[in-house]
């Protein structure tokens, strides 16, 4: 079973690739932006950004009656390492132990010059 994950209440995919695709026991959720889902737009401030990508992620789980605390892996890709641990700080708002495994990378650019992008396992339970 494979089938596409498509809600408002996230951004529309800005390419050839869909928000989310759902299979039997996983979601694996498209790299998030932090785009606002309504203006298309990337919100302001750094945290901001991982806040709102965050928040997409969330929509994105609630379409498919899930929650953070069904995510078993993030790959979170920055463009500044140094707000590694602005994430680390909002992360420990949003999750409980058991954390999610996870992989952060800087790099030299993503897409519309967004801060962070977010890509989300996540099992269903």
């Amino acid at each position: 079973m494979k089938k596409e994950i498509n809600t408002p209440n996230a951004p529309k995919a800005i390419g050839t690739y869909s928000q989310a695709i759902a299979t039997e026991n996983l979601l694996f959720i498209s790299g998030q932006i932090p785009l606002d889902p309504i203006s298309m737009n990337l919100v302001d401030g750094i945290e901001n950004q991982v806040r709102q990508a965050f928040e997409n992620i969330r929509n994105i789980l609630e379409a498919e009656n899930l929650t953070f605390s069904n995510i078993i892996k993030l790959t979170i890709l920055l463009d500044n390492i140094n707000n590694f641990e602005l994430v680390n700080k909002i992360m420990a708002e949003l999750f409980t132990e058991p954390y999610p495994a996870r992989a952060a990378y800087e790099v030299s650019k993503l897409p519309k010059n967004s801060s962070i992008e977010i890509e989300t396992i996540a099992i269903k339970n």
